[in-house]
């Protein structure tokens, strides 16, 4: 039986009868939404995992929402990405889910802005006393409308530089997912993944987690 979700500052809490569970949030875009029950399910009696309100999207609206999503819990981890909808270019006249368009859009968010932001989200996130894990922006596949094959790939290095600076773990799910075979992806020329990806993607944000837990303070 799914538990279920009640909306708290913004934060879908699951409501479970063991309020003294460790508290661990996950902060992601859709791609976080495909690994999120299967991650919850692993957890089960060792945390109590909860998810942001529908999506991270870009740096930008992580600096715009992270209070709320924060809300006044003490969370023990925070399990956190943004990236895909930074790199992605949009156009006001495309037709595509996001108005999406790589030829004749604009990127969301430039690697310059997106390093800027990224290093103020972790000062703030660092203030929350939560373990933090990062994990890399997954892989974009060929013909993509919206986003260029490896601008992932250069975002993330800026990130992991980034981590290593503020002493952050890091969660390589682009190394993962680089590696999935074209069956793996909801479809062609999508970011999402098949279910048997996403219980794989659990599976690595399950460990991260954990590995974090056994963290010294």
């Amino acid at each position: 039986m799914l538990a279920l979700l009640t909306l708290v500052g913004g934060v879908a809490m699951a409501e479970m009868p063991e309020p003294a569970l460790p508290k661990v949030l996950l902060i992601g875009d859709s791609i976080m939404g495909g690994y999120f029950r299967d991650t919850e399910k692993n957890m089960k009696g060792k945390a109590q995992v909860v998810r942001i309100d529908g999506q991270g999207g870009t740096t930008e609206n992580g600096l715009a929402k992270l209070g709320q999503w924060l809300g006044d819990t003490d969370w023990d981890v925070i399990h956190f990405n943004w990236g895909l909808h930074d790199i992605c270019y949009r156009h006001p006249q495309s037709k595509l889910m996001g108005q999406r368009d790589k030829v004749n859009g604009h990127i969301s968010v430039t690697l310059e802005d997106y390093q800027k932001n990224l290093e103020e989200l972790i000062l703030r996130l660092k203030k929350t006393r939560a373990k933090l894990v990062f994990a890399t922006t997954t892989k974009v596949p060929e013909g993509e409308p919206g986003r260029h094959v490896g601008d992932e790939v250069r975002y993330n290095k800026v990130a992991v530089e980034i981590m290593k600076k503020h002493g952050v773990p890091i969660n390589d799910l682009y190394s993962l997912t680089a590696g999935f075979t074209p069956d793996l992806f909801a479809k062609p020329e999508d970011v999402h993944f098949s279910g048997k990806a996403n219980t794989a993607l659990a599976a690595q944000v399950t460990q991260a987690i954990q590995k974090a837990q056994a963290m010294d303070p």
